[in-house]
């Protein structure tokens, strides 16, 4: 079954939360595919991922870098799983069709874009529908990631 995540940004942009949580997924042996809603996005993501800390950086490549199998996360703006993922990352209001294709799902969304919230919701209910198994991440002032679902 499907695990689907829902990370409601609130105060932390998707740049200092996206590094942490692939950083995590590497870190389990999984290759992930990060969906963004623009090609300006995964330009940004790209660069985001090389530099986000002084001491470290996360492999990765595009569709400009070729041979997208060798890569462990692959940034595109596409539904395709050229990597063979097992997570896919949605970014930007990007969505999947294919919930049962991964074995983790994981949408982060701007809590203070109410367009993105209410989409949010409706992949919600889609991902209920479908019979994954579905839960909410809220941040705490503090930084904490607190289950809200």
């Amino acid at each position: 079954m499907t695990e689907v995540l829902f990370y409601h940004l609130e105060h932390q942009p998707l740049e200092r939360v996206l590094p942490s949580l692939v950083e995590r997924t590497l870190e389990r042996g999984w290759r992930a595919v990060v969906q963004a809603g623009s090609d300006e996005r995964v330009d940004a993501l790209d660069t985001l991922l090389w530099t986000y800390r002084e001491d470290s950086f996360l492999p990765h490549g595009t569709r400009r870098d070729g041979n997208p199998a060798l890569q462990p996360v692959f940034l595109t703006t596409d539904v395709d799983n050229p990597n063979g993922a097992k997570v896919r990352f949605l970014v930007d209001g990007a969505d999947t069709r294919d919930l049962g294709a991964y074995d983790r799902i994981v949408y982060l969304f701007d809590g203070r874009d109410t367009a993105a919230v209410a989409q949010a919701r409706e992949q919600w209910k889609a991902a209920k529908a479908a019979g994954c198994e579905v839960t909410y991440w809220q941040q705490s002032a503090e930084g904490r990631w607190e289950k809200r679902g």
